[in-house]
């Protein structure tokens, strides 16, 4: 069985336990969970249960695709992502986006808790992505390419969508909400990146480095998808202030932002 009937066995489970048929996808970063207590009409599906998802074994984050309405939309939200640093194939992290696609969904938002690189940015800001730098040296498009889900050799010219980028804007702007805009570097993790790797990617043109997005976004824009890239920024990266590093700083600045973040996407899902 190819991964296109692989995903395609994936979305049948997931329609017999659904009765919306969700318009837009949204991938939801460390401590940015909110937005499911807002779904309406809520129908969780572990992703344990669905066919040739990857199983973690013992995972202390256990991933779910949460069905429901928000804003009067139909969505699906992904919540306890895949990561590359888990140890999980690249293919793998992005075959629940593959799955959302054969459900409907042509617009994806992306979000994360990620630090800053920039230093004229600060814990709490939001950042749209621009574009994105892959530190990794991995694709999610590596190995035998399924021409039902898109070309061999798919164009990057543009993973993150102007036009969804402009609606976020102007969403920001009527909430009064600080938005910046900026390059997301994708560090493969766990290990937090030392203060010369900041440099370099300070060098190199990054405003922001995190350990996700990047390979949903490949996968999503190699399938004609729409996609918005939203980091929250938590932390200043390594070196630029004399403090040290620590998830719990993370998941701390993220549930502060969280009432903003969770209008803010509210509206862009209106909208779109």
């Amino acid at each position: 069985m190819n991964a296109y009937e692989k995903a395609e066995v994936a979305e049948n489970y997931l329609q017999s336990k659904i009765t919306i048929k969700p318009r837009i996808g949204i991938v939801l970063g460390s401590g940015l969970g909110s937005l499911v207590e807002n779904l309406e009409g809520k129908v969780s599906v572990p992703f344990v249960q669905i066919p040739y998802f990857f199983d973690r074994k013992t995972p202390d984050d256990p991933g779910f695709i949460h069905f429901g309405i928000i804003s009067g939309v139909p969505v699906a939200l992904i919540t306890g992502r895949y990561h590359y640093y888990e140890g999980i194939p690249l293919v793998d992290v992005g075959f629940p986006i593959r799955v959302l696609k054969l459900l409907g969904i042509n617009s994806l938002l992306i979000t994360n808790a990620c630090g800053a690189v920039n230093k004229e940015f600060a814990p709490g800001d939001l950042m749209l992505i621009t574009d994105h730098l892959n530190m990794v040296g991995n694709n999610p498009l590596i190995g035998k390419n399924e021409d039902s889900f898109g070309p061999r050799f798919a164009d990057a010219s543009e993973i993150y969508t102007r036009e969804l980028r402009e609606t976020a804007h102007t969403v920001a702007l009527n909430q009064h909400l600080t938005l910046r805009e900026g390059v997301y570097a994708w560090w493969s993790g766990p290990s937090y990146e030392t203060p010369a790797e900041i440099r370099m990617l300070r060098i190199l043109g990054a405003d922001a480095v995190g350990m996700s997005t990047v390979p949903e976004a490949l996968t999503a824009s190699q399938m004609a998808m729409k996609v918005l890239g939203i980091s929250c920024l938590t932390n200043m990266a390594t070196g630029i202030r004399s403090t040290r590093l620590s998830h719990e700083e993370v998941l701390e600045v993220a549930a502060k932002t969280s009432e903003n973040f969770t209008s803010f996407i509210r509206e862009i899902v209106k909208r779109i």
